[in-house]
């Protein structure tokens, strides 16, 4: 803990820590939490779910004992979080580590959960299980295309938007249309709603070399199979027999990981096809904290300890500052 700061403070300020997959991120979420009296809160839309901490690249067992993590693998993967859910969830976990004296650590690398939580979203209202099960069971019969026709009709607009093989963007679409009467995109544009991030924040934004970031992906990747279990893993995990369309069911390599157990695929064609997936990934994500990211301080270092020697100071400073 750095004993340069007032306890009586801390807990005002939050640090947001955002970079694409691979980078480093959770590594460094500990140092600071370590240094800094931390608690390390989930900002990733896969890690939220149980399950799958290999294939997510959610921190370990012993990294997650290592200090205080909240938020991974708190989801059954049956159940459906959205972004403004989790932004739910995680504003009552901020505000239990403020009111503990600790100093609240966002990690992770979706966009949109990072958007909702500092600036708010235009909500569509919830939807019905009856409407939400009778679509999913739709396209558990009929698949996509049936889908992408009946939102066609529904609503053209976004149907023009969405690839016939999204079929998650695909049913959320149609879900909203037929729950509300209104299209999706009427919802997008209407002023944001519910609560957001209060109080001093620091940014930090992990912006490494694109083809040093690309390696570090495609050696994960053949970790997760040749030492993490990934492909036990995903055996294990489609014993639940999950809707396909469910969000978990999407997580990078699982359907092609799931392929492999099937024989659909070859091994060695999954693993290529889920490398290239996990760079085009890490593409938008890096696209995402550049573009939206601009008032967060930068790094491009390549290990943990020059991320500690950047990083640090700022976080010292903004502290201290917060402390006045």
């Amino acid at each position: 803990m750095d004993k340069d700061q007032p306890d009586s403070r801390r807990q005002n300020g939050c640090l947001l820590l955002a970079g694409p997959t691979a980078s480093g991120k959770s590594a460094l979420a500990i140092a600071i939490a370590e240094e800094f009296d931390g608690v390390i809160i989930n900002a990733d839309s896969m890690q939220v779910y149980d399950g799958l901490r290999v294939l997510t690249a959610r921190p370990s067992a012993e990294e997650e004992a290592s200090a205080p993590h909240r938020l991974y693998g708190v989801l059954d993967p049956a159940d459906y979080c959205n972004a403004a859910r989790w932004r739910d969830m995680a504003l009552k976990e901020i505000e239990d580590v403020r009111s503990s004296g600790k100093l609240p650590i966002l990690v992770g690398g979706t966009g949109l959960y990072f958007d909702i939580l500092t600036k708010g979203i235009a909500e569509v209202p919830d939807i019905s299980d009856k409407v939400r099960g009778s679509l999913r069971a739709l396209h558990k019969r009929e698949g996509n295309a049936v889908i992408h026709a009946r939102l066609r009709e529904k609503d053209p607009e976004m149907a023009e938007k969405l690839n016939e093989g999204d079929s998650q963007r695909l049913l959320r679409a149609l879900e909203v249309v037929e729950e509300t009467g209104v299209p999706l995109g009427e919802w997008q544009k209407r002023a944001p709603t519910g609560d957001i991030l209060e109080g001093p924040r620091l940014w930090l934004a992990l912006t490494p070399d694109r083809n040093w970031l690309y390696e570090r992906c495609d050696r994960r990747f053949d970790w997760m199979i040749d030492e993490g279990g990934a492909l036990e893993e995903v055996a294990e995990f489609l014993k639940r027999d999950l809707d396909p369309a469910l969000p978990a069911m999407k997580a990078l390599g699982v359907p092609e990981l799931a392929a492999v157990l099937s024989g659909e695929m070859m091994e060695a064609a999954a693993r290529e096809r889920a490398k290239m997936l996990t760079r085009r990934y890490a593409k938008r994500q890096m696209t995402w904290v550049r573009n939206k990211m601009c008032e967060a301080n930068r790094s491009s270092a390549q290990d943990l300890e020059s991320l500690k020697g950047e990083f640090f100071p700022f976080i010292r400073r903004f502290l201290l500052t917060e402390a006045k």
